[in-house]
């Protein structure tokens, strides 16, 4: 029996026979160079639509957010400026149809993965939608999950959002992947749907296996005997919450949703959020080669409000610098981006451009009717929340936090505390930079995993924080999306949770499910364990 470790990111144990997912085509071949090249790009439009309307089917077969996502790739495939900029490369520079799609779509993925953090993660989106167009130009089979004749074990090098969105849990055991990270599409969906997922198995591929044990809550892969026997024991059937966040006896702890469009705030609406702990702004400036205007902002922040009238928002400011350019700030080169000027070091040297941004979201606050609430990325000091602080009271608006995102801001929580009204954790970055893991590199995914007790210890420091300044300090990291997690976050004294929206009735029935008391006691069991297995062993006993 061989047995491998990565990260467990969706709970439940399961063993079957295994079924391989094909690797992409690859990188297409530039020649022959097309004899007639408008005829050639005219190729590229009917093939993106055809794609596009193949995810759109499987959309109205799938409900919650894997119809969100199918359909959310579906517009991806359809993009107008990425079909333009396809074409072009066919007229102008003489390449063939495929090669150019893939050219241009890997220019769009360059972008994304620049911009860092939550848009760096939908690279795989946009390397999904490249190969499904190129194999329809080429005339074969997309790449994607084989049709499965049984219930299986699916592996894979990582899996395309599209692919994870379209699985039948009826037929699919549990899915392993050798790369992909816990804030992945795969880990999402996995646990919306109830499919029992370990990510970042390395040395998985090379494994000579016909059936395999997936256990979803240690992250332990084991090779079975291909006869064996096929067990399942997941977390999956009907989820009953009222809709409150509160512990079983009565502790209250909201359960929000984390948006960055229109499209999430309502899946987050729908799904029943209490309000939204995590509005991602850069959706707004994203394409955009100068600053938009205030109007603009405020439209477009006002839609993203709309669905939670009369509901808790908390709208993060632009997090944006060397690591994730934008034209109009115009950002110097950086050896070492990620810890340069980035997130609210941005406003010391341009106060304008966040004044502005405060300004619209005071406007789209009064035309939605949301209670909004600011706070601001990457916060190093207490000094630098003041005055972030002091910007978001000149604007109108009543509650200013900060997220911790760094470990000094973790240690100086308190202090923090005294400048704002709320801090928020994401725990994505704190992690990373913590453990000085790139999230985005699968080599290192095990170290970003939120069990690791570290990271634990420090959100202690800040739960703590939140007691002593009777402030509220929540989490709005993908570590709020795991039930189990959840618990032992409230037992550490975190006093919100935020995360996206399949995970929403999940994470309010687990709360419901226990006393505060167990939450704390299951808090202070993690604290004395030495590495994640051993906390999420803690946690359930």
């Amino acid at each position: 029996m061989s047995e491998l470790t990565g990260v467990a990111v969706s709970p439940g144990r399961a063993s079957g026979p295994v079924v391989r997912v094909a690797e992409p085509l690859g990188e297409p071949d530039g020649t022959p160079k097309p004899e007639d090249s408008q005829a050639e790009a005219a190729r590229i439009g009917p093939a993106t639509q055809a794609v596009a309307a193949r995810l759109e089917a499987l959309s109205e077969a799938a409900t919650g957010e894997a119809s969100t996502i199918l359909l959310t790739t579906a517009a991806m495939a359809a993009d107008p400026a990425l079909v333009a900029e396809a074409e072009r490369l066919v007229t102008a520079e003489g390449l063939n149809a495929p090669r150019a799609v893939w050219e241009s779509a890997n220019g769009f993925a360059k972008t994304l993965a620049a911009a860092g953090g939550y848009l760096a993660e939908r690279v795989r989106d946009v390397e999904d939608i490249r190969d499904r167009v190129v194999a329809e130009l080429l005339g074969v089979a997309p790449p994607g999950v084989p049709e499965l004749a049984k219930p299986s074990v699916l592996i894979a090098r990582d899996l395309a959002p599209a692919d994870t969105a379209g699985l039948d849990p009826k037929r699919v055991l549990a899915l392993v992947t050798e790369e992909g990270g816990p804030t992945s599409h795969t880990a999402i969906l996995a646990r919306a749907l109830g499919i029992p997922a370990v990510v970042a198995v390395r040395g998985l591929l090379a494994l000579d296996a016909e059936a395999l044990l997936v256990d979803g809550d240690t992250g332990v892969v084991q090779t079975v005997a291909a006869d064996a026997p096929v067990v399942t024991a997941t977390a999956s059937g009907p989820v009953n919450w009222d809709g409150v966040g509160t512990t079983s006896d009565g502790h209250r702890v909201k359960v929000l949703g984390n948006v960055g469009s229109p499209a999430d705030a309502q899946a987050a609406a729908a799904a029943g959020a209490e309000g939204v702990g995590l509005f991602r702004t850069e959706f707004c400036y994203l394409d955009a080669a100068e600053e938009p205007t205030v109007d603009e902002q405020r439209a477009a922040y006002a839609a993203v409000l709309a669905p939670f009238a009369g509901k808790p928002v908390i709208v993060r400011t632009l997090d944006a610098g060397a690591d994730k350019p934008l034209p109009f700030l115009s950002p110097e080169h950086e050896p070492n981006p990620a810890l340069g000027v980035r997130g609210l070091r941005v406003a010391f040297d341009r106060p304008e451009v966040l004044d502005r941004q405060l300004e619209a979201i005071a406007g789209a606050a009064a035309d939605s009717g949301a209670e909004v609430s600011v706070m601001a990325p990457m916060v190093a000091t207490a000094a630098e929340a003041a005055w972030f602080a002091g910007r978001v009271r000149a604007a109108g608006i009543e509650r200013a936090g900060v997220m911790i995102e760094i470990p000094a801001a973790a240690l100086s929580a308190k202090e923090i505390l005294d400048a704002v009204d709320f801090v928020s954790v994401g725990t994505n970055d704190l992690a990373q930079y913590t453990f000085a893991a790139d999230r985005q590199l699968g080599a290192v995914a095990k170290l970003n995993d939120p069990w690791q007790p570290g990271l634990l210890r420090l959100l202690k420091l800040i739960g703590v924080a939140a007691e002593i300044t009777g402030k509220p300090a929540g989490v709005c990291g993908e570590a709020a999306a795991d039930p189990a997690l959840a618990r032992v976050l409230t037992g550490l004294g975190l006093t919100s949770l935020s995360m996206n929206a399949a995970a929403i009735k999940a994470v309010g029935a687990a709360l419901a499910a226990v006393t505060y008391e167990q939450c704390r006691a299951a808090a202070s069991a993690v604290l004395e364990t030495a590495d994640p297995a051993e906390a999420r062993r803690a946690a359930a006993n």
